[in-house]
């Protein structure tokens, strides 16, 4: 079922859905080339452990059909690809091709052969019940409508499968004024300094904000169908990895 809404967050502003879609789509153009040194910079190269662990927690064996939503730049995927082999499928997707095109040619340059299709994932263009996990990492809190886009991963995973979301969420209180601090100081001037965009940071910082917390997230997954949904706090907090079943 698409749900449809008057407005939506887009950072600390409230704007059209259609609106939403443009500007994100704006951002990720504008950092794409640059998306994986910021990432280290800011996460001091601690996204890549929370990477980890959420494909850690997928469970993906030798053979698994898997679909990497929002994909971007592909760090997921290549985890993804030594877990599922030869004889899996793990399928690469972003709405932004100019994220998507990074990650293919990554793929590409290391010999590994994935598709890469570009795609909403608030509409996928894959079958029902066709893959054993779906994953979206950073990736939730930029969708337009988040319980299209949970519903589409219910819709074409498989019963026994699983869907993991690894997002941002909320630290624990008493980091908050650090981290607070730390996003609208330092993550914006970080952002104007090594990608020349200071507004798209300032974005990213503010939609972190509006995202769910981990209990509110943990009840829209249920609301989309998934069952035993579960979250995991790394970092005090600082990111969530959700998992939901479908039986």
């Amino acid at each position: 079922m698409t749900i449809m809404a008057d407005t939506t967050d887009f950072g600390f502003e409230q704007v059209s859905p259609e609106e939403k879609t443009r500007r994100v789509r704006g951002v990720f153009e504008s950092v794409a080339g640059k998306y994986d040194l910021m990432n280290d910079l800011m996460s001091a190269g601690m996204h890549r452990l929370w990477k980890r662990f959420a494909v850690e927690t997928a469970g993906v064996r030798p053979g698994a059909r898997v679909l990497d939503i929002a994909g971007g730049t592909a760090d997921l995927s290549r985890l993804f690809l030594d877990k599922a082999g030869a004889s899996g499928e793990v399928w690469l997707t972003d709405i932004n091709g100019a994220m998507l095109a990074v990650g293919r040619d990554r793929l590409l340059d290391e010999g590994r052969m994935a598709p890469a299709v570009q795609c909403d994932a608030e509409r996928l263009p894959f079958p029902d019940r066709y893959f054993d996990v779906t994953c979206i990492a950073f990736g939730l809190r930029n969708v337009t409508r988040k319980e299209n886009a949970l519903a589409e991963m219910y819709r074409v995973l498989r019963p026994g499968g699983r869907s993991i979301v690894l997002e941002f969420s909320r630290i624990v209180p008493p980091l908050q004024p650090a981290y607070d601090w730390y996003s609208f100081n330092v993550l914006p001037r970080l952002g104007k300094w090594v990608a020349g965009d200071e507004a798209s940071y300032r974005y990213l910082a503010e939609s972190i904000r509006m995202h769910p917390d981990q209990e509110a997230l943990q009840r829209m997954m249920e609301t989309a169908g998934f069952e035993k949904a579960e979250y995991f706090n790394l970092a005090g907090g600082l990111v969530a990895v959700h998992r939901g079943y479908r039986f």
